[in-house]
């Protein structure tokens, strides 16, 4: 059996992991909690069964994409921080799209944006993308903030099926290289 594909690289305070089935009860405790799924599916809580169609479906997505939302744990003490990552973005060929899910408990602490930055890096140096989707539910102002500060640019409003929102929408080009 070959190595599973490459994860985005450790960080100053965070570190990647692949989901496994084991993990079903970090799943739950990140998207069951309503503070987070609220802005993510318009079902509000999500029930155990649909934490575990969830998890199932980032663990398929890996087998089939070498991507993930994954798993991200503080490097200091271990703990669950939440999930960041990448999935293919079904609209534009040659396009990732990048997201991440925080516990609430870890909001506020610029792990989002440190996360995010080095799936970035992934997306472009490892797997070559040519550019980036984000989008965020118009009612996270902290998203808003991480994405800008990324160095996305807005690109307009995408209705979000999960939510039946539209959200706001950005992208983020491949940085030019020196050649």
């Amino acid at each position: 059996m070959p190595p599973p594909p490459a994860l985005p690289a450790d960080t100053a305070r965070l570190t990647f992991h692949w989901w496994r089935d084991e993990d079903e009860p970090l799943a739950m405790a990140l998207w069951g909690d309503s503070r987070v799924t609220a802005l993510i599916d318009a079902r509000g809580t999500l029930d155990a069964e649909a934490v575990r169609q969830k998890l199932q479906a980032e663990i398929a997505r890996g087998r089939q994409h070498g991507l993930q939302y994954w798993p991200v744990f503080l490097r200091s003490t271990a703990a669950h921080a939440g999930c960041c990552g990448l999935r293919p973005y079904p609209t534009e060929p040659g396009v990732l799209e990048l997201g991440f899910h925080l516990r609430a408990e870890h909001w506020g602490h610029g792990y989002a944006t440190e996360a995010a930055r080095s799936a970035i890096d992934h997306a472009f140096a490892r797997l070559g993308a040519g550019a980036l989707f984000a989008g965020h539910h118009p009612k996270n102002g902290a998203s808003r903030k991480a994405l800008l500060k990324l160095g996305f640019r807005y690109t307009g409003d995408e209705r979000y099926a999960p939510t039946g929102l539209l959200h706001p929408s950005y992208r983020l080009d491949r940085p030019a290289t020196d050649s």
